[in-house]
């Protein structure tokens, strides 16, 4: 498990292209713009995803510019090696650069390969530069008895981060450019000894989502470089005039910056991974900052961002940055269409804030606003309604037991905010009383925990004409019903909570049906009911604190699957049986915070 912010993988992981090695652990560094690099600890691009350089436009699109850096060695001898590795359509893997593998680390957040061949050992590190779509890569040569041949194939591309390219298409073009090229008039590649190509590899194929593409060898570097030198290479978008600075520079700039965040928020042993791990997903959009729900495909959601957002920002020491993005997030709400849940979601965060931080002026500026949000979401005319016979929130589906309990903290958090606020609390406080007195009249079920849904329509269960259908399916929606602060089941009976515990608790998180439900199907490909949430160990966790449960051991699964899929990360999503295997996004927002906000409960 790891302690601090390092992690490192020998030659049997690397060396090893199945799910369970080097092929099936994922690496990633961000720009804090939305772009990224990643791809795997082997070397393997698995997913279309995975490249050195995507970056992301104004409007949010990202775009895949550099795939991959192919680096061969020329040994003293004479001898080539080629050191990177890819699978073909044929399904073939060649070059196997992989096999030389000694070592990868990720070191504050900066990951490293080392590949050794007899006496040569040759060493690949490097970073994005913060606030820049710019990749600095620096190539040393550790050891060796004499000079090398450093040879870095440029694979290139220009393409939707979720798409594919192929040679029917247009290749991306090249511009010559001091010390290398410009391609697709969109990004530059500079390093030494430039020689350039211009010609199409076909049917490069990633497993893991079963794309094929083609790449486009751009040109290569190419430098002899004597032991304990190195040749570096830079790729960056944006301002293709203006070089950035040399790779060894912005590396070293990179591990100042992991530091600052590690001591910004106070974070010791494994927090120190999390903290790192916080950082990637919070960027600065044109509009202020955002949070990305998880790498490398989805996006920025307004729901995700508010579930993720006390870990995220004030249990990493970044308030005013979080309190920035309440207010921003709060002014665009409105125009967002996101999950029904989201307006409830930007409640808690903002409640959660000013109970933190007794920031009692941002409790005035947005009290008003999210009150006017609440209204405009609620009436009638979208997903969500309030039900006039009794103040619940019902969608067309009925009336779930999560949204509602996310109602009834809403509105009590109302009544705070704008007590705190200096204005008149009456009309939250008196529909926050009727609210939780419905949830508590409406969603107990004979089973002995809370109905998932109550007031389903007659149409979908054959109950007869004007039947309603109440699901009482033991899922985890139910125990946002004691964990958020202000839970209509806060002080009432706890067995359900040690319910759920029994039935839907892993080491990696809560399953989303219980095993010996109807419809269980414990495996992503297969559905989601079944599957496991990391992020779900939040509200577990509180439940498990309002009706004095122990919690003792409950993130040491979670612990280790930091070095087990997305390294360093938490997964969005695993399977509901042993042994778990992670799937979704092995880089996920909401997990990281809530596992990282538990952590520092716990402490």
């Amino acid at each position: 498990m790891p302690q601090s912010d390092h992690f490192s993988f020998g030659p049997q992981v690397c060396g090893a292209l199945t799910p369970d090695a080097g092929a099936g652990r994922e690496w990633l560094v961000t720009d804090g713009l939305g772009g990224y690099a990643c791809g795997t600890v082997s070397g393997l691009r698995t997913r279309r995803h995975h490249s050195l350089l995507t970056v992301t436009d104004h409007s949010g699109t990202r775009h895949t510019a550099l795939a991959s850096l192919d680096l061969t060695v020329t040994l003293p001898s004479g001898a080539k090696v080629a050191l990177h590795t890819h699978e073909w359509e044929s399904g073939a893997v060649v070059p196997g650069g992989h096999r030389y593998l000694e070592t990868f680390t990720l070191d504050r957040g900066l990951p490293r390969w080392r590949w050794r061949i007899g006496d040569v050992v040759i060493e690949r590190e490097l970073a994005l530069r913060h606030g820049h779509a710019s990749l600095a890569v620096t190539y040393r040569v550790v050891s060796a008895p004499g000079p090398v041949g450093l040879a870095a194939a440029a694979m290139c591309t220009w393409r939707d981060a979720d798409g594919t390219r192929h040679a029917g298409d247009p290749p991306p073009g090249a511009t010559p450019a001091a010390g290398g090229v410009i391609v697709a008039d969109a990004y530059r590649l500079a390093g030494p000894g430039w020689q350039p190509a211009g010609i199409w590899h076909h049917g490069v194929r990633t497993r893991t989502d079963g794309a094929t593409e083609d790449l486009w060898l751009a040109g290569t570097f190419f430098a002899r470089v004597a032991p304990g030198e190195a040749m570096d290479v830079s790729a960056w978008a944006g301002d293709l005039a203006d070089p950035p600075p040399p790779p060894p520079v912005v590396i070293a700039a990179e591990r100042e910056r992991a530091h600052r965040l590690v001591s910004a928020a106070k974070a010791e042993g494994y927090g120190e991974t999390l903290a790192l791990a916080a950082d990637r997903f919070v960027i600065r959009a044109p509009d202020g900052p955002d949070v990305i729900a998880g790498y490398p495909w989805h996006g920025s959601r307004l729901s995700d961002t508010m579930t993720a957002y006390e870990g995220l920002f004030l249990d990493t020491g970044r308030a005013e940055e979080g309190r920035e993005l309440l207010i921003a997030r709060t002014r665009t709400a409105g125009d967002e269409a996101g999950a029904p849940d989201a307006p409830l979601w930007l409640v808690h965060a903002v409640d959660r804030h000013v109970t933190r931080t007794g920031d009692s002026d941002l409790a005035a500026e947005l009290a008003a606003p999210l009150g006017r949000l609440l209204r405009q979401r609620l009436n009638g005319s979208g997903p969500l309604a309030v039900d006039p016979a009794d103040g619940l929130l019902r969608t067309a589906a009925g009336k779930p037991v999560d949204l509602n309990a996310l109602w009834v903290n809403a509105l009590a958090a109302m009544g705070d905010l704008l007590t705190d606020g200096g204005y008149d609390d009456g009309e939250p406080r008196a529909r926050h009383a009727r609210a939780r007195t419905s949830f508590l009249a409406a969603f107990p079920a004979p089973e002995g925990w809370l109905h998932d849904l109550v007031e389903g329509p007659a149409a979908t269960y054959p109950l007869g004409a004007g039947a309603h259908h109440d699901d009482p399916s033991l899922r985890p929606g139910q125990l946002l019903a004691w964990s958020l602060p202000h839970a209509p089941m806060r002080g009432r009976d706890d067995a359900p909570v040690r319910t759920a515990g029994e039935a839907l608790l892993t080491p990696l998180g809560l399953r989303t049906l219980a095993e010996n439900e109807y419809g269980y199907q414990p495996r992503q490909d297969g559905g989601r009911d079944g599957t496991v949430r990391p992020w779900l160990i939040g509200p577990y966790a509180d439940a498990c604190a309002a009706t004095g449960r122990s919690a003792e051991g409950l993130l040491t699964g979670l612990e280790a699957h930091l070095a087990e899929w997305g390294v360093g990360s938490v997964s969005e999503s695993a399977d509901g049986e042993p042994p778990h295997r992670a799937s979704g996004c092995p880089f996920f927002a909401a997990s990281v915070a809530e596992v990282l906000r538990v952590r520092r409960g716990l402490a």
